[in-house]
């Protein structure tokens, strides 16, 4: 992995240690359990601790989650100011981790940074059984059935979009991904309110709150007095605004809409309130904060790898190709399952490059787990546990040549996340908190990657972009540069 600057590095070890002397406090309000029936995982405390945070900052994730590995297994604990930290590495220990109940295992506290963001009438600014009920509203607006209605206005997005195009010329695909995403946000999920009356103003303000959000300091510290978290609030304040205002505008038009704007008014909680205005806004800023930011980083992720690996590039072309001797230039719901190659293209970016490198939960109650190797231990509760999915998505006795883009890894024959376990591949969580918005963004960038592949000719001009990892949502760093022709074909 690339070492990053020194100065950068300063800041994240700063952030590190802000956590663990964050963590440390709250520990103090923590009921352990003080019976302990088999031996905690090996730790690495005192001065080897430091050397692993060392590791970390010079060398990388994955290669200090590595180096830990090699020495104590699939479960470790790094004891560091106090606080113990416990990796799960591999799928053999992870079941607990992504189907553990609230009670024992949890978010705990680790994403109220989030409640500045999106509001306090929902996710972490309510409690864990409204959440729950908030949530089934997106499951239910984002079920397979519902998603066949998205496809034709995802399709008048993306060929709008790309017919502003010339015949030849270069862009920062980069952005071109970030504005053509928050349309197909914009359109499917809240609907062509937005496209039609406030789309430029929308983005704008969605693009402050993005920017203003994202930096290690705003996480760590939501509500200290930086310029950053005021511009956050105010963007967020002018957001909610505008929001509100289609909300109304929805509610007296009495139109029959199919997208998740209608879903989320016509909701209703158990004891059959009503969703209000409020918690509608704060729901549409989350789950297109969610979807849209991470859709467009795997979006331009899976251009780059595919310009930078040719072979991968023909493959996907050609069976676009294929698709439109067989169906013309149709594309529906059915079609889009068909593709299977560049499906396949995309997961593997997901796999290289997925959207949060490390999953957290705090333990609440402890619990006994078996590693790989046989052993048993008992995880006490206060204990951080992490899910590193950068490391685990690369482990080489499940994935053959991990740091080689090979779509074909799981295509028929191999199947190395299949071969590998239930939670062998976890770039959208897995059990329990499985992102309910992953079968859309999949359709998202297929639907984005078909269309170009059918009507352009692409280069990477720029250098194959690194990983910016001063980022919650790591991106790409600076620009990435493409090329384009449009085609001549004949249908």
């Amino acid at each position: 992995m690339d070492i990053i600057v020194s100065a950068v590095w300063f800041t994240i070890a700063l952030a590190t240690i802000t956590v663990v002397i964050m963590t440390k406090v709250a520990r103090r309000r923590t009921k352990v359990d003080t019976v302990c029936h088999r031996p905690p995982p090996p730790t690495v405390n005192g001065g080897a601790a430091i050397g692993v945070l060392y590791t970390f900052l010079t060398r990388g994730l994955r290669v200090m989650i590595h180096d830990q590995y090699e020495k104590f297994g699939s479960v470790f604990t790094i004891s560091l100011f106090g606080q113990k930290v416990t990796f799960l590495v591999g799928p053999e220990v992870s079941a607990h981790f992504f189907q553990g109940p609230d009670s024992e295992i949890s978010h705990g506290n680790m994403l109220e940074f989030t409640v500045p963001i999106i509001g306090k009438e929902v996710g972490y600014g309510v409690d864990s059984t409204t959440r729950k009920e908030q949530y089934s509203f997106f499951f239910d607006a984002l079920k397979p059935p519902k998603l066949r209605s998205h496809i034709g206005p995802m399709l008048q997005e993306v060929e709008n979009y790309f017919s502003n195009w010339g015949q030849q010329g270069l862009v920062d695909l980069k952005h071109e991904m970030e504005q053509l995403l928050m349309l197909i946000s914009g359109r499917c999920l809240i609907g062509k309110e937005v496209h039609e009356m406030i789309f430029n103003e929308f983005f704008t303000l969605f693009h402050k709150l993005t920017e203003n959000s994202f930096g290690l300091t705003s996480m760590f510290f939501p509500y200290a007095p930086t310029s950053a978290n005021r511009r956050r609030d105010i963007a967020r304040a002018e957001l909610s605004k505008l929001l509100t205002e289609i909300i109304r505008l929805r509610k007296i038009s009495n139109t029959d809409e199919k997208d998740l704007l209608q879903n989320l008014i016509d909701s209703k909680y158990r004891d059959g309130r009503p969703t209000t205005e409020v918690e509608v806004t704060a729901m549409i800023i989350s789950i297109i904060f969610a979807g849209k930011h991470i859709s467009s980083i795997s979006s331009t992720w899976t251009g780059a790898c595919l310009l930078h690996h040719k072979r991968w590039l023909a493959a996907a072309t050609e069976e676009q190709e294929l698709i439109i001797r067989k169906y013309g230039d149709h594309i529906d719901y059915s079609i889009l399952q068909e593709m299977d190659i560049l499906h396949r293209c995309v997961k593997e970016v997901l796999r290289l490059h997925p959207p949060s490198p490390m999953f957290f939960r705090k333990v609440h109650k402890s619990f006994n787990i078996r590693s790989k190797e046989g052993e048993e231990f008992e995880i006490p509760s206060g204990h951080t546990l992490v899910s590193p999915v950068l490391f685990n998505c690369s482990i080489p006795y499940i994935y053959k040549d991990p740091d080689v883009y090979d779509p074909d890894r799981f295509g028929p024959g191999r199947e190395e996340d299949k071969v590998g376990g239930k939670f062998s591949y976890t770039p959208f969580s897995g059990g329990r908190h499985t992102c309910p918005g992953e079968a859309f963004a999949y359709m998202e960038m297929k639907v984005i990657w078909s269309h170009l592949l059918r009507n352009f000719e692409l280069s990477l001009v720029s250098p194959f972009p690194r990983t910016n990892w001063m980022k919650i949502i790591p991106d790409l760093q600076g620009k990435v540069m493409v090329s384009y022709k449009r085609r001549s074909r004949t249908t």
